[in-house]
């Protein structure tokens, strides 16, 4: 038996829906490590970091014989308003996430134009936990997620020439999905109920290809391409009432959701202007409508369609890169993305707040020696608000708001 989110369930209808992770650019951070978020995710034609293996697989074979370590603190706010049907808002109290990321890239011998490298990147990874919060007078609510993806990228890259390099990784990964939330009466009687909260974990891979090409001395452009993640589907052990909807009680059984990570393209291009300046600029696509329009949590007792209703994403990325002195580069980025759903879909997003659309970024490093270095950055997204229509069949008036600030270090030593 399958079951959607129709009226006359039209208040709780949208809380039966499970949660993935949310970050930045849908629930895909701008860019991985200090050098990477500096720049806002210009980063296709401008490589500056061992993590390149995740942005451009070319950039390895450039970056030189390094290692970097890179740790974020990310701290979103995130929240959800009933007034509209005469409930109450509510504040999630998860406020910060860490973000570490460790690559490196290396040639295969001396004097070899043939790179390889790789490393362990964390490029998503977050949730909510919102208190019972009243939706109307009489009805309650409360929700909780954590969301985990990781990403395992060994690289082999080629400096086919003076002008030319190619790169490709083979991409092992692991995401891990944890999320409860209910609705009950002021009596206790339970209306809704979706506990998956025993975290479920799947692997999943893919591949990337990356090419850079420099036209001249003072234009570099860069391709990248990463297919996408097919993993596993994520299985919850569930007992009888874990999944209650219009007061039909599943039965107890495996339940599975299929939860891939979508396919992306880029495409880079680095202005060399001064020997101090550089200016990037990237726009990439995100194919989320192939993995975060329809989504289903199957099982003995049936099937709960969740619909998230997400289309795909274009992503515009600038920054500017100022060598300051020979120890110290200076770098500022602009990222901007149209969020991947609209008001119409906020009831069946309710703690899904992936709404943000612009982020402004400033960062740079300092050469500590021959060797190390440390960089470091700021992120700064401005607060977003998304409102369902008062007609909506499900959620009507519903609100919710999302903002972000991040800021992280750098260690980066050269060989």
């Amino acid at each position: 038996m399958r079951y959607k989110y129709l009226a006359p369930a039209a208040v709780m209808a949208a809380f039966a829906m499970p949660v993935d992770s949310f970050a930045t650019n849908g629930y895909q951070l701008i860019g991985i490590g200090a050098h990477q978020m500096g720049m806002a995710g210009a980063v296709t034609a401008l490589p500056e970091s061992a993590m390149t293996a995740v942005s451009n697989p070319a950039g390895a074979a450039r970056v030189g014989s390094r290692t970097d370590f890179s740790m974020e603190a990310f701290m979103p706010s995130r929240s959800v308003d009933f007034s509209s049907m005469g409930g109450q808002s509510s504040d999630s109290a998860a406020n910060m996430y860490g973000v570490p990321a460790i690559g490196w890239t290396a040639p295969t011998s001396d004097g070899s134009n043939l790179y390889f490298g790789g490393g362990m990147y964390g490029t998503s990874g977050m949730g909510v936990d919102y208190a019972q919060t009243a939706v109307m007078p009489g009805v309650y609510w409360d929700g909780y997620s954590n969301i985990s993806f990781w990403q395992m990228a060994p690289v082999l890259a080629w400096n086919v020439n003076k002008q030319l390099s190619v790169g490709a990784t083979l991409n092992i990964d692991y995401q891990s999905a944890s999320f409860k939330q209910r609705a009950v009466t002021d009596s206790g009687v339970v209306l809704q109920n979706f506990d998956l909260s025993r975290s479920a974990s799947g692997f999943g891979y893919g591949i990337g290809f990356g090419a850079l090409y420099d036209i001249s001395k003072l234009i570099t452009v860069g391709l990248s391409y990463k297919s996408k993640q097919e993993f596993s589907p994520l299985e919850y052990q569930l007992g009888k009432g874990d999944i209650t909807y219009n007061g039909n009680q599943f039965a107890a059984g495996t339940y599975k959701l299929d939860l891939d990570f979508p396919q992306q393209a880029a495409i880079g291009m680095a202005l060399h202007a001064t020997p101090a300046l550089t200016i990037a600029a990237d726009v990439k696509w995100i194919d989320w409508s192939a993995t975060m329009n329809k989504l289903a949590v199957t099982g003995p007792g049936g099937t709960m369609a969740m619909d998230p209703g997400w289309s795909d994403q274009t992503v515009y990325a600038l920054g500017i890169n100022y060598k300051m002195t020979s120890k110290v580069n200076l770098r500022a980025g602009y990222n901007y993305a149209k969020a991947p759903f609209g008001a119409e879909q906020v009831s069946r997003n309710l703690l899904l707040p992936a709404i943000v659309e612009t982020h402004y970024t400033v960062g740079g490093d300092v050469a500590l020696n021959n060797h190390w270095e440390l960089a470091f950055h700021y992120m700064y997204v401005p607060k977003a608000t998304l409102k369902a229509p008062l007609n909506d069949p499900m959620m009507p008036g519903a609100e919710i708001s999302l903002s972000e600030s991040s800021a992280g270090v750098n260690i980066g030593y050269r060989f």
